[in-house]
Order: C-alpha cells, then structure tokens, then sequence
C-alpha cells in the first residue's frame, strides 16, 4: 500500500518590472464586509494631512486570515533572527473598522 502523500503542483510567481520594483508604504487601512476585506496600503508624509494610496488589495476573509497567519509566521522568523520589533505598540485598535 502506497502512503505517500500527492505533490502539491508548483506555483511559477511572475513579477512585471513595474510591480517588481515595489512602493514603500507606511500606511494601512483595513475595512471588512461579510464578504471581503479591503486592504488599502498608502504612504503619509511629514507636514501632510493626506495619505496617498497606491494599493488595494480585496481579500475573502479566508484569503485574509491566511495572510494574517503568513505574517504571524514571517515576523516571528524575522524577530527570531534580528530581534524584537520594538514600538509596535503606537498603532491604535477599535472593534470598528479601520476606515
């Protein structure tokens, strides 16, 4: 009897240049429906009063606790290599919506 367990297909990520290069974001705004959740990631600027967004990301809710789960997983990883992230603590939480 075979217990061997089926190979997971590998998945090929392609990055055009442009999204290759990437965006710095300091800014996150996270809205949820039963449906979906809606990632915005913005920059803000010293001496501004607006952020601008330069993605949305829209996320069923399992897709989001996976993502949230694969953070979990890479910050513990990179804490355990560099270092606790100190004045994580400044972000303020509701039981609202962050919008």
């Amino acid at each position: 009897m075979d217990n061997q367990q089926p190979q997971q297909p590998t998945i090929r990520i392609v990055l055009d240049e442009n999204i290759a290069q990437g965006e710095y974001v300091n800014f996150a705004n996270i809205i949820h429906s039963p449906s979906e959740f809606v990632i915005d990631l913005g920059r803000v600027v010293p001496g501004r009063n607006d952020v601008k967004i330069y993605s949305r990301v829209i996320l069923t809710p399992l897709h989001a606790k996976q993502l949230l789960e694969a953070l979990s997983h890479n910050m513990a990883l990179f804490e355990s290599q560099y270092g606790e992230i100190r004045g994580a603590a400044t972000t303020q939480f509701s039981n609202e919506p962050s919008n």
